[in-house]
């Protein structure tokens, strides 16, 4: 959703060659050539590129009061020419900058509905292998007919949406409250939950249905969709699902866990986090747990203060890496995780029930729109990065390419038993600091998450990650989502009606965050609903009850049904017009005098 404008759109680019076609012979010389000086020269494997800056510490002081002055590498537009080992580098980089936001839903998924570890630990697999499959569908750019193509073209890697996680939280809460997931309360009022994984198959089953509104979509031109979700609506959305993903999981797993340990009761098995039964079991909120949080936090900050560029495009990973050392080391992680995965695993290892949760229909197509609006921005931004024009028909046809691959997505990911993708904003940051735009970094990219994917043992330790460091690295890591979301509510030109629109969105929103139980009992009062109208009501409490989807809907409809004004800048120039004119009328009046 970023504005365009000269200073954004580099004006000199390469000038596009004509492909050779691939059934002749000249062009299977010609690709078979490349493939040999690729792998049989210096500069097919490293290229110009300057390694040691890539891995060099930075200083925040220097020595003899001068700073090293380091000339940039090249930037790799692209489909430029990359050499092997900078596609690796690359590629690696871009997988471990999206490792954790790919691993963090299936495991909040399955701690919500009290999977067991086997379970939990296929489901961070299939999210890997089905991102990193689905991200060479979405940078591919397959032309399906006329100007409608398949694909973004650019460096684009998709990954599980956090709308999809805040959404689901208030639909498996919904489940619970109303018999569909098995729970116990204890003489102490305490709610315990059972596992519950055809909750997740109804998730899934919704969500592929819902996909075909995304699909849909990606026929209506670009401009269209921008002038009915402007930066002022999906600003907002973005705000709010980062906000309500430090609130409901980031924060509680710091303090030790996010599964009702942190209402602290006084007795059963959720007196203490994770349970009683955890290893070095501790009340929510103990000094260990909070310390543990904060070091892999700290870790973050130190990796952006001191390390290389490849350090800090894995910051959060190694956030990670730290916490996990110092926990292993005060024998607070538990292996049995890791033993218990497979060596190797693969989709459909194992499978869901799937099925449709009617309540769950309109929310999860709010989510589908979320994702678009995430897609339509996100891909503006990879243009820009990417040193592509961001405005023409080209790129609004990789607008409608990216969306469709999106929402295609969402059908194909639900048969990985995968929740619905989008577009990773964070990568971006990594092809602004490495220069390195090229799609052949990204398939690298996919290749090491479906390898990481397949390694079940992987996925073990990833499970076995304990909730505070957990807790303290998805702390920063959604935060940064709402930060993305102000960037872009800094598009745009405030009048008094956006001023109005955000105001009435955010009070839906903040409302939701601060008393998440505001809109449960909404329907209270209704004596003996029919089935579908039950239903109806539960659709319509989840949507109210998810804070992103409440102040989205709030300024969409808005947006639609307020005049426009004249801009405050235009207003001012009025103003300014008619001062000048009252200041010669006065001198003039003076003169005359």
């Amino acid at each position: 959703m970023t504005r365009s404008s000269d200073s954004s759109v580099t004006k000199q680019q390469p000038a596009p060659t004509e492909p050779l076609n691939s059934n002749s012979s000249l062009g299977i010389h010609h690709h078979l050539d490349v493939v040999r000086k690729k792998l049989s020269t210096r500069q097919g494997w490293l290229g110009d590129y300057d390694y040691a800056w890539l891995c060099s510490p930075t200083l925040p002081f220097s020595f003899g009061g001068k700073r090293p002055v380091r000339r940039l590498p090249p930037f790799y537009g692209v489909d430029d020419e990359l050499p092997l080992v900078l596609a690796m580098a690359s590629g690696l980089q871009h997988a471990l900058a999206m490792l954790a936001g790919l691993i963090t839903p299936p495991i909040i998924f399955a701690s919500t509905l009290v999977l067991d570890a086997q379970t939990s630990a296929y489901m961070i697999s299939a999210s890997l292998i089905g991102c990193g499959i689905l991200s060479l569908v979405q940078m591919s750019r397959i032309k399906l007919w006329k100007r409608y193509y398949l694909g973004t073209g650019l460096l684009s890697v998709v990954g599980t949406s956090f709308a999809t996680l805040s959404t689901a939280d208030s639909i498996f809460n919904a489940m619970y409250a109303n018999g569909t997931c098995p729970s116990v309360t204890g003489a102490d009022g305490t709610v315990t939950r059972g596992p519950c994984p055809d909750a997740y198959g109804m998730v899934l089953g919704t969500s592929l249905i819902c996909s075909l509104l995304e699909i849909g979509l990606s026929f209506i031109p670009s401009r269209t969709l921008q002038r009915i979700f402007p930066p002022m609506v999906t600003g907002t959305v973005i705000v709010m699902i980062g906000a309500s993903l430090v609130g409901s999981s980031s924060i509680p797993n710091w303090g030790g866990g996010s599964n009702g340990c942190q209402a602290r009761p006084t007795s059963g098995p959720l007196a203490l986090c994770l349970t009683v039964s955890s290893k070095h079991a501790l009340p929510w909120g103990s000094p260990e747990f909070i310390g543990l949080g904060f070091l892999s936090f700290v870790s973050i900050i130190i990796t952006e203060l001191l390390g290389s560029p490849f350090l800090k495009n894995a910051s959060i990973i190694v956030g990670l890496a730290v916490g996990c050392i110092v926990a292993g080391a005060m024998g607070y992680i538990d292996g049995s995780t890791i033993t218990s995965a497979p060596n190797i695993t693969f989709l459909w290892i194992h499978t869901f029930k799937i099925g449709v949760y009617p309540p769950a229909i309109l929310p999860m197509l709010a989510v589908y729109m979320s994702t678009m609006m995430e897609a339509i921005g996100d891909i503006t931004a990879s243009a820009e990065v990417s040193r592509l024009k961001v405005t023409g028909d080209d790129f609004d046809s990789r607008i409608q390419g990216g969306v469709l691959s999106d929402g295609l997505g969402g059908f194909i990911s639900a048969l990985f038993t995968v929740t619905p993708l989008s577009i990773f904003a964070q990568n971006n940051g990594v092809i602004a600091l490495t220069r390195c735009a090229n799609r052949a970094a990204g398939r690298w990219c996919c290749a090491f998450l479906i390898l990481f994917g397949i390694l079940g043992k992987v996925s073990g330790f990833f499970l076995a990650i304990p909730n505070p460091v957990l807790g303290g690295v998805t702390t920063f890591l959604f935060a940064s989502v709402v930060v993305s979301g102000l960037r872009v509510l800094s598009y745009v030109n405030y009048t008094r009606r956006d001023r109005f629109i955000l105001a009435a969105a955010m009070s839906f929103g903040v409302g939701d965050l601060l008393m998440p139980d505001v809109f449960t009992y909404l329907f209270e009062g209704v004596k003996n609903p029919n089935s579908g109208l039950q239903g109806l009501f539960e659709s319509i409490t989840i949507v109210l009850s998810t804070p992103f989807l409440a102040a989205g809907l709030v300024a969409v409809i808005l947006n639609l049904i307020l005049p426009q004004e004249v801009l405050q800048a235009e207003a001012d120039e009025d103003e300014g017009v008619e001062e000048v004119i009252d200041d010669v009328e006065a001198s003039n009046k003076e003169g005359r005098d």
